[in-house]
């Protein structure tokens, strides 16, 4: 039996969306490339893509459905939607980020985000970020989020520096 998620994150493209499911899939490890959907001649007159080409892309990246749609060039995205990758070390923050600011918009990185090469947006953060913005004592993790603001791709070691008052 297929395992169901209600909610899937459907992201609209240009004409790119097998592009990108083949680049996001090669980038997370625990991922996979689904069905693929073509479109045909009916409703051409709406959607005006060729027949035969890609419409939808369903593709996984660690358990998170996505569904990638042709749309053409209507909708683009914004930094009011973003991905949030909880990375446990510094090696998977530089990782990530190496692996996704290539080809993307280097003015739209600040504070672990960054825009991928489509558009997209991203929050590259460690799991520690939670407990030092959480923290109870207001001074350190205000430090921490003063050096946080300062910083494009964050780094643990200096982010942890600064909450303890180092």
């Amino acid at each position: 039996m297929a395992t169901f998620q209600r909610l899937t994150s459907c992201l609209w493209f240009d004409n790119q969306a097998e592009e990108a499911a083949k680049f996001y899939t090669s980038v997370f490890k625990n991922s996979k490339i689904g069905k693929i959907a073509y479109y045909g001649k009916e409703g051409q007159e709406e959607h005006r893509q060729k027949p035969g080409s890609v419409m939808t892309v369903e593709f996984e990246l660690e358990g998170h459905k996505f569904l990638g749609l042709n749309g053409g060039p209507v909708f683009k995205f914004s930094e009011a939607i973003s991905f949030v990758i909880n990375c446990k070390d510094q090696a998977e923050i530089d990782y990530y980020w190496e692996k996704l600011t290539a080809g993307g918009d280097p003015k739209a990185q600040q504070c672990g985000w960054l825009k991928d090469k489509y558009g997209l947006s991203w929050q590259v953060t460690p799991v520690i970020l939670e407990k030092m913005v959480t923290s109870e004592d207001k001074t350190k993790s205000g430090r921490m989020m003063k050096a946080l603001m300062q910083m494009k791709k964050l780094d643990i070691a200096q982010l942890e520096k600064a909450f303890n008052g180092e």
